[in-house]
């Protein structure tokens, strides 16, 4: 699921995104599909009915019946900063694990480990 919450400007993209979405063909509506998902996390699967195409007057409906919620610049920031700021900790909590369990190798201590090698074996 991606996210409810966006800022006007926001609002503003994507609507213009939705409206070359169904103005586009078959390769140009992809594109769309993937920033849409990549730059707002914004999936169209979270507020269309399944088999009707989702456009900019879909986009405004939700908006008017607050599926999507329009807040400040600020606040979406600051909302974006908390996401990416627990993807970096989930990210790091997964490698940790990985090491731990010896899937993968601690980059860090093999370099320390190299470093050491070569001070103590000059060439």
């Amino acid at each position: 699921m991606g996210r409810n919450k966006f800022s006007q400007r926001e609002i503003d993209i994507i609507r213009k995104l939705l409206g070359r979405k169904m103005a586009g063909n078959r390769a140009g509506q992809k594109m769309v599909r993937h920033t849409l998902r990549t730059v707002f996390e914004f999936n169209i699967s979270d507020f269309n009915v399944q088999g009707k195409a989702f456009g900019p007057l879909d986009l405004d409906e939700c908006v008017r019946r607050g599926r999507i919620h329009v807040l400040d610049e600020a606040t979406i920031e600051t909302m974006k900063l908390r996401h990416a700021e627990k993807r970096l900790h989930d990210e790091s909590l997964k490698q940790a694990e990985a090491i731990a369990n010896g899937e993968i190798e601690d980059w860090q201590k093999v370099l320390e480990e190299w470093n050491e090698y070569y001070r103590n074996n000059p060439e």
